[in-house]
């Protein structure tokens, strides 16, 4: 696994844990609840997406949070 790889794997992993903290066990429920592509959302959480800043910043608003405050918690 290269480092980007990595890097999408670790922002994934953190997109989980603010879904589930935001209490949705389901990353379907989520994504319909929020207009966004299921599908899309699923590898995204995966890290099998190469998303773009702006759905970065779409799904990181549903969680009230900027970048900053995402990459600043680490991931």
């Amino acid at each position: 696994m290269n480092g980007e790889e990595v890097t999408l794997k670790a922002i994934g992993r953190k997109l989980k844990e603010l879904r589930i903290q935001k209490g949705y066990s389901s990353y379907e429920a989520f994504a319909v609840a929020h207009d966004l592509g299921r599908v899309q959302y699923w590898r995204l959480e995966r890290g099998e997406a190469n998303f773009t800043i702006r759905t970065l910043l779409n799904v990181l608003e549903i969680h009230n949070m900027t970048l900053k405050d995402f990459f600043s918690e680490g991931i």
